[in-house]
């Protein structure tokens, strides 16, 4: 049947069918560098990279660009709480995230375009909606789109025209949907912006955050591309606003198909600093969590479902992956240099892969690598595998871990993201409870540091420690 996959726009799993056989070209909306991005961010940033990954193992050749937002309202309201310039302040969160996708083994996009490099398109392209009569300047001076124009405005959200409201403004780049009405595409400057400001035809001031998507995937994708992803919280009104101002500028369809991740709760609970349940990667990673058990668990419950994740879960994430480590270490010991007598490989691909055409179908996935796993070891413990099947195996466990992402990550993926301080406090922490004879939490503080890729050497003088890759 082929790859299918899940279009919002059309509430259905649909075929997959390229504009251009062979080719790709896919948008996901990128970190807004404000803060440093949370697991919920993350969430729907490795099902993107499982979606990128899967689109390569079946053969398509891949053009992606991820957006990074480094100009809009939160960007400004907290550069200007701590005195520090735009550039300045989002150069840090950028580069933050850049460390955070490589620890979760995420392939790295093509493109990553910054809202602050693509003004002169963006005000390229609201002039056109001026021209056009899709956009108005209003008294204070800023630019809206007008949703009246578009009678179209809605499809991807279902929501009712009886509730729009033409005419009425909203300034602000988010709202709920209960604010469907002409949104900003220029703000006008205003005294809390500060020094953010460019110049434009409508004055000085500064582009809307809706607009800025749709002039970096157009410029850099084209009018019209394949797949634009996000998450559940993007699509009002931000990919409803893109899709309107996209469509009225070059007059043609924007996007074939639309995916999206649904939310990450915590323990059950949506994730909220005020309910002490907020995790950042960072911050579970200094806790020495396994980047490779956090990436699991984030990708392996699919992605239109509500992830709940829990530290506890953690546990069995790392099981599954010694699992496949295990398996993978055995073949390493067994196979001969030729890879051949592949059948048992060549049917955990097609089980794979047919699972996974069926829009991502993780666990119909893993159910085809597991069970390449039990059979792989029944044969290596009864001496039933030759040599050149182990072989053909680990080429095919490989293959399928092109998707996964999993096997190729180390421990010491983690080891940089820790300072100093905080490695000689947990080892003051291990001195203190080897004192006190509770060896259990001293073993479970050395084990700690090991998952964050440090290793200690004790020694008369004390205690040693160095990063597992230096």
């Amino acid at each position: 049947m082929g790859l299918r996959l899940f279009n919002t726009l059309s509430r259905q799993e649909e075929q997959f069918t390229p504009i251009t056989p062979g080719e790709v070209k896919l948008y996901t909306c990128g970190p807004t560098v404000y803060d440093v991005a949370h697991i919920g961010n993350f969430r729907t940033f490795v099902f993107e990279d499982l979606l990128r990954r899967y689109l390569a193992f079946r053969g398509f050749e891949i053009t992606h660009v991820m957006n990074i937002t480094d100009v809009d309202d939160k960007t400004i309201r907290d550069s200007m709480a701590e005195g520090t310039s735009l550039g300045d302040f989002t150069s840090a969160y950028k580069q933050a995230f850049f460390e955070d996708l490589k620890t979760l083994n995420i392939v790295p996009a093509h493109h990553y375009p910054a809202a602050t490099e693509y003004i002169q398109p963006m005000i390229n392209m609201i002039q056109k909606l001026m021209d056009k009569g899709f956009a108005y300047q209003g008294d204070e001076g800023d630019v809206f789109f007008n949703i009246g124009q578009y009678p179209e405005y809605g499809r991807l959200t279902r929501i009712n025209p009886d509730q729009m409201r033409p005419g009425e403004r909203v300034s602000s780049d988010e709202y709920e949907k209960e604010g469907i009405r002409d949104f900003a595409l220029w703000k006008a400057w205003k005294p809390e912006d500060g020094e953010v400001q460019w110049s434009s035809p409508w004055g000085k001031g500064r582009p809307g955050w809706h607009i800025e998507c749709s002039a970096m995937s157009t410029t850099l994708l084209g009018n019209h591309f394949d797949i634009h992803c996000g998450g559940v919280d993007n699509m009002f009104p931000h990919h409803e606003n893109e899709i309107a101002q996209s469509e009225c500028t070059t007059g043609e369809p924007f996007v074939n198909y639309w995916m999206h991740a649904e939310f990450l709760l915590v323990d059950g609970r949506k994730m909220s600093k005020s309910l002490g349940n907020f995790y950042t990667l960072r911050q579970l990673v200094t806790d020495g969590y396994r980047p490779d058990a956090i990436r699991w668990m984030l990708m392996t419950t699919h992605y239109r479902q509500k992830l709940n994740f829990s530290v506890e879960r953690l546990d069995d994430a790392i099981k599954a992956i010694e699992r496949l480590r295990g398996f993978q270490a055995r073949l390493e010991e067994w196979k001969s240099g030729t890879i051949g007598e592949a059948d048992l490989g060549a049917r955990a691909i097609m089980q794979f892969t047919e699972a996974m055409d069926q829009d991502l179908n993780i666990s119909g996935g893993l159910a085809a690598v597991f069970e390449l796993v039990r059979e792989g070891n029944r044969l290596l413990d009864n001496g039933e595998m030759s040599h050149q099947m182990a072989g053909g195996v680990l080429e095919a466990l490989n293959q399928i871990n092109s998707v996964l992402g999993i096997l190729d990550m180390s421990v010491e993926n983690a080891a940089g993201l820790v300072d100093e301080t905080t490695i000689q406090d947990l080892i003051e922490a291990r001195k203190n409870a080897r004192q006190a004879l509770d060896f259990t939490r001293a073993d479970a503080l050395r084990a700690q540091l090991e998952n964050l890729g440090i290793e200690l050497i004790d020694t008369p003088a004390g205690t040693r420690w160095k990063r597992r890759n230096s």
